[in-house]
């Protein structure tokens, strides 16, 4: 959503003393105030944000400009490889000042602050008033940058965290499939199964679309890997890469001179794995591999893929194989502009295929495990940790695109979708039978 708003003016409420909004994110980039519901601006709005520092901020702002409400979080929201399920509740008719505003995270109540300014009793909200009401940003700037998921706002009645999600057998907090709750007037749910702004409540209270709202299959339920933007070279800082459209697409960092790499957010122990990369640069020092997640970091800024030495595989645009730093004896046709490579990783058999738009190279095929590309047996422990990486250099304007299974390169959907019998992903090309994508379902074996 990070160029993208929703928008709508409610109606005579129910009652804004009043009311509940419950949502899921997914963030992607940090350290940036950014905005998830706002009012329509000017000296009186009500909003929610992420500041600068990661807190999560709801603010209230009276026609004086002055502070009705403040609630700012000392916990901070850095994780970008998971979804948080966020609740603020509002009720000004308590007669106790810490129960007028109630927030929850993951099913569990915030009661540490940084600023904690209540409203008054039986104070009236802006946010469930008749104006312009913005959900993704603030008057088209201050964008949020992530997914949105199932979003609830209920006119009229403060609910808690269980009304919306629930803990599964193995302790983590998901989504139910239904919330039993009143919307209210002014109530909606939206975003629960596709791109739109359309109503699900039964309200009919749409909202209007600003931009292009994109399908994820990357939901609370089952969550994708992306590029993980907090694993970066300390030594290095400057040097590190830059992503965009919720971290499947890692771009150099043209000003400066220095090699890179990234890696996805989740990793593998067992199972087997298939991932798609699509380039739009053609320069030779771009390379996809695998790397094990305990892998250290250079303190000089030759940091790329086939530079480390504690555990990596990387497959070079020139057609190169290195392992672990050290030149393999094997070699493919390498790659350009506009191909799509496919890797397929066996992590339990330590066997890895590459393949370009459609074609395993050396006649492999993952399906029955022969002609693979490389056997890491001798390079892969039993208890490491591997996952998808990319590798580029910075002074040259580089771009890889992931399909970790989302169905998109970038902006751009697939092309015609191939086959996949795990039901987890929608790739360009048929993945592998037995293959998944590498997705907590994937992990899970579901």
């Amino acid at each position: 959503m990070a160029s993208t708003n929703l928008t709508r003016t409610f109606t005579t409420p129910t009652n804004n003393k009043i009311w509940t909004l419950s949502f899921w994110i997914k963030r992607s980039k940090l350290s940036s105030a950014q905005f998830l519901f706002n009012t329509d601006g000017g000296n009186e709005e009500d909003r929610l944000s992420f500041n600068s520092g990661d807190g999560l901020v709801w603010f209230e702002q009276n026609s004086s400009a002055g502070t009705d409400a403040d609630l700012t979080t000392n916990q901070v929201f850095r994780d970008t490889s998971g979804w948080y399920h966020i609740v603020l509740n509002r009720d000004s008719t308590q007669a106790t000042a810490s129960n007028r505003l109630k927030l929850y995270v993951n099913g569990s109540q915030v009661t540490s602050f940084a600023t904690a300014t209540y409203p008054s009793l039986n104070d009236n909200s802006r946010w469930n008033s008749a104006v312009l009401h913005e959900i993704g940003a603030r008057n088209s700037t201050g964008y949020f940058d992530g997914s949105m998921s199932h979003i609830h706002f209920i006119d009229g009645t403060a609910y808690d965290a269980s009304y919306f999600g629930e803990t599964d057998a193995n302790g983590v907090w998901k989504a139910k499939g239904g919330a039993n709750v009143t919307y209210g007037t002014n109530g909606f749910f939206i975003l629960k199964d596709s791109g739109s702004g359309t109503d699900q409540s039964g309200n009919g209270n749409n909202f209007t679309v600003g931009g292009t709202l994109t399908d994820t299959l990357d939901c609370p339920a089952n969550v994708f890997a992306t590029f993980n933007p907090l694993i970066y070279n300390p030594a290095q800082a400057n040097y590190n890469p830059l992503f965009s459209n919720g971290n499947t697409t890692v771009a150099s960092n043209t000003s400066v001179n220095a090699f890179s790499n990234a890696r996805a957010t989740l990793a593998m122990l067992s199972g087997k794995y298939y991932a798609e990369f699509k380039t739009t640069s053609s320069d030779t020092n771009m390379s996809i591999g695998l790397i094990n997640y305990q892998s250290g970091f250079r303190s000089t800024n030759n940091w790329a893929l086939n530079y480390q030495n504690d555990g990596a595989v990387s497959f070079e645009a020139t057609g190169s194989i290195y392992i672990n730093n050290s030149l393999s004896g094997t070699s493919f046709s390498g790659f350009t502009t506009g191909d799509i490579m496919q890797v397929a990783f066996d992590r339990t058999s330590e066997k890895v295929w590459l393949g370009k738009n459609g074609t395993w190279f050396n006649s492999g095929n993952p399906s029955n495990g022969t002609n693979e590309l490389l056997n890491l047996s001798a390079t892969i422990g039993n208890d490491e940790f591997w996952t998808f990486a990319v590798g580029m250099y910075h002074s040259v304007n580089e771009v890889w695109n992931a399909n970790f299974g989302n169905g998109y390169f970038g902006t751009t959907a697939v092309a015609s979708a191939g086959t996949n019998a795990s039901g987890n992903g929608i790739f360009e090309y048929d993945v592998p039978t037995g293959y998944t994508a590498l997705c907590t379902k994937g992990l899970n074996g579901e």
